[in-house]
């Protein structure tokens, strides 16, 4: 019962614009950054030979899986290290992250093939190769990094739900969208946002240092 009043407690304290702006950031990174990703191929290449709503729900249960780990990770980095430093890798790696995206397009063109494993069905075969093929990659990075400087379950939401989202448009709309509009350009897009982030992070480590009396105040 303590515990469920805590919970409800903690539900109030919720800020809703702050719940939904950090999501819809979440959403917007991470649908941009994974339009035509390995992810997405394989929803590609499942729905191709099954049904799509086992794919669909594979992927789902995957990629929340991910993300709870991903954010978990987060958070419990912003309560280890100092503001400043958690401020000063997140800034680092999204632009890292906006460079790559921008600069390197040597996948844009590459088709995956997947080799589904006989005897299991495809909800776990869509698991299986989603959380291998994910596990560590930039995306479960930029989830780590993004939770440990906003609302951990905005994050979560929006990043599940791009997530998803992608891989919805995998099943439904297969390499008809990759037709319509190039990688390169999704890519670049990105590449962009990662990149705004990684600036914002960079005004976040400075307001940390001068709150922590590391910086001269002028």
């Amino acid at each position: 019962m303590d515990a469920l009043t805590q919970f409800i407690a903690n539900l109030h304290d919720i800020n809703l614009s702050q719940l939904t702006a950090t999501s819809v950031t979440s959403f917007a990174l991470i649908a941009a950054a994974e339009i035509g990703d390995k992810s997405q191929l394989v929803c590609m290449t499942l729905a191709s030979r099954h049904r799509p709503a086992p794919v669909i729900w594979g992927a789902i249960a995957a990629f929340a899986l991910l993300n709870t780990l991903a954010v978990v990770f987060g958070a419990a980095i912003a309560n280890w290290l100092p503001a400043y430093l958690v401020a000063a890798t997140v800034a680092v790696l999204f632009a890292g992250f906006g460079l790559h995206a921008l600069l390197n397009h040597q996948d844009d063109d590459e088709e995956g093939d997947v080799v589904e494993k006989s005897g299991h069905g495809i909800f776990f075969t869509t698991f299986f190769l989603i959380t291998v093929a994910e596990f560590g990659d930039k995306t479960q990075l930029a989830v780590v990094a993004f939770s440990s400087t906003a609302q951990p379950v905005a994050v979560w939401l929006g990043s599940t739900l791009a997530l998803t989202f992608t891989s919805g448009l995998g099943v439904l709309a297969g390499r008809t969208l990759l037709q319509r509009i190039p990688l390169a350009l999704l890519h670049k897009v990105s590449g962009l946002i990662f990149l705004v982030l990684a600036a914002v992070a960079a005004y976040k480590t400075y307001q940390s240092l001068l709150a922590a009396g590391l910086l001269p105040v002028f």
